[in-house]
Order: C-alpha cells, then sequence, then structure tokens
C-alpha cells in the first residue's frame, strides 16, 4: 500500500509540474504540422512573458485564432473588436481604459509566419485576415516589435 501511496504521489507531482510548465513552453503549445494555426503572444512590458497556444483547424480570421488558442480578448469601447485592446485582461483598465485606439507606443501589434519563418507585420486587422492552415499568428504589446521569439516549427 505505502509503494502504491508512493507511485500515485510521484505521479500527481510529476503531472502538476506538466500542467504549470506547460504555459510557459513556447513549443509545447504549438499545433503539430497542419493541424490549425500557432498563436503567440509576447506580453512585453506588461509582464506574463511569451504564451503560444492552438487553435485547431481553419480558422477564418485571426481574431477567431487568438480566441480559439484559449486567449481572451477584449476590444476598445469605440471600435470593439476590430481593434484589440486588452489580451488575456493585459493591459489593465488602469493601463488603457481601452477607450479609442491605444498610443502608438502601447498597443497589440499583429503579426503573421510560418513555422520556423520570420515575421511579417500585418497590414490587415485580426477580424479583416484570414490565416491558412498551418500558419503562425503573432501578437506582442509595445510599440509596434516583433515577437520575442521565432515562429514555433
Amino acid at each position: 500500500m505505502k509503494r502504491w501511496f508512493s507511485a500515485l504521489l510521484a505521479s500527481l507531482v510529476v503531472t502538476g509540474a506538466l500542467v504549470v510548465a506547460s504555459p510557459q513552453s513556447a513549443s509545447a503549445a504549438a499545433c503539430s504540422p497542419g493541424t490549425g494555426v500557432t498563436v503567440v503572444v509576447d506580453f512585453g512590458p506588461l509582464g506574463g512573458g511569451v504564451v503560444v497556444g492552438c487553435r485547431l483547424g481553419d480558422p477564418s480570421t485571426g481574431l477567431q485564432a487568438l480566441q480559439g488558442a484559449g486567449f481572451t480578448v477584449a476590444g476598445t469601447q469605440r471600435w470593439g473588436l476590430a481593434f484589440v485592446c486588452r489580451i488575456n485582461g493585459k493591459p489593465t483598465v488602469a493601463q488603457d481604459p481601452c477607450v479609442n485606439t491605444p498610443p502608438v507606443t502601447a498597443y497589440w501589434s499583429y503579426w503573421h509566419a510560418t513555422p520556423g519563418g520570420t515575421w511579417s507585420y500585418s497590414t490587415v486587422g485580426a477580424s479583416g485576415y484570414n490565416p491558412a492552415q498551418g500558419t503562425v499568428e503573432g501578437w506582442r504589446y509595445g510599440s509596434g516589435q516583433q515577437p520575442s521569439i521565432a515562429p514555433p516549427v
């Protein structure tokens, strides 16, 4: 019985470590090749590091990819979700009330890439862009810099 309990406890510790570690691991959350759209969110100066998620299937917009990869999104009061103002509650209401578009020094820039490729700044908003299945979408908070990690393979 004691050996069984020790094995169970060890299994729970390992499982718990995997659950805690997975949001921090960029490659662990990327989509398997061709199964969906990988989404990279770099919180930059807001804290929270870089989080990677996978939206399985073929979303029709970048906004659907972002939300389908497990991120919560809030738009501005003036433009709604046509202009992403908050991802996972960041920036906070105190940092940006999200009434209108944020300043060019503090906004969510939107990027596209192929797995292992290079980032390309989006010239279309996330609600109007249709990411291809198997590609990578990137978001970074700041003054327009690309995500701080390479597009996951």
